[in-house]
């Protein structure tokens, strides 16, 4: 039944992934560390993804793309520019590794305000949109158990800290059960006063 409804033209099935980058050379930092792990404990999925803050991740249609792209373009008016301090690494026994985000407050707060859009994020009642509330910089994920256990050995003991701008989220999607995510729009924080928000909605 899922083949059939793909294949009508505005009903295939997208997955989101809505995120917060850090600049160009904090993420390479991060990048290399990535790389470094992926070579070290032979986990090659951690090149396929650049580094970010998962804010949220959701399947929809393609037709009710248009829609999503406003609602999150006028949630994002009213976002004040904040500051994202990292520091240290953590894990999720026994499958993902990952860098510490500190100031987990205002990105909570930025989640809050986007689960104003959850009933256009859901495709249907057994795919709803999964809200990232503790936030994390994902290393890499779906390790095998002795990549987590030596990985964790050394990495629980390393040293790494960084702090950037949040200014603007990015909305990212692929086909769903696809690889290799790609970047279809970056929405800005603007401080706008909650008037000209809804006044946007209008428009």
């Amino acid at each position: 039944m899922q083949k059939l409804i793909t294949s009508i033209p505005g009903y295939r099935v997208y997955e989101y992934l809505l995120v917060i980058s850090p600049h160009e050379e904090l993420r390479n930092q991060i990048q290399t560390i990535k790389k470094e792990f992926a070579d070290r404990y032979k986990a090659p999925l951690t090149h396929y993804t650049k580094p970010h803050i998962t804010l949220v991740n959701f399947l929809s249609y393609e037709m009710t793309q248009e829609r999503i792209l406003n609602r999150i373009g006028t949630i994002a008016m009213g976002i004040t520019p904040f500051k994202i301090e990292l520091n240290g690494f953590g894990s999720l026994p026994s499958h993902t590794i990952y860098v510490n985000v500190t100031t987990k407050l205002p990105i909570k707060e930025v989640v809050r305000e986007l689960k104003a859009a959850q009933q256009l994020m859901t495709l249907n009642k057994e795919h709803k949109p999964h809200f990232i509330e503790e936030s994390h910089l994902t290393i890499c994920r779906k390790l095998k158990p002795w990549q987590y256990e030596k990985g964790w050995l050394e990495y629980s003991h390393r040293h790494f800290s960084g702090r950037f701008i949040a200014d603007s989220m990015t909305l990212l999607k692929r086909p769903a059960g696809e690889k290799g995510y790609q970047s279809i729009m970056r929405f800005e924080f603007q401080n706008l006063p909650v008037s000209t928000k809804q006044a946007s909605l209008f428009m």
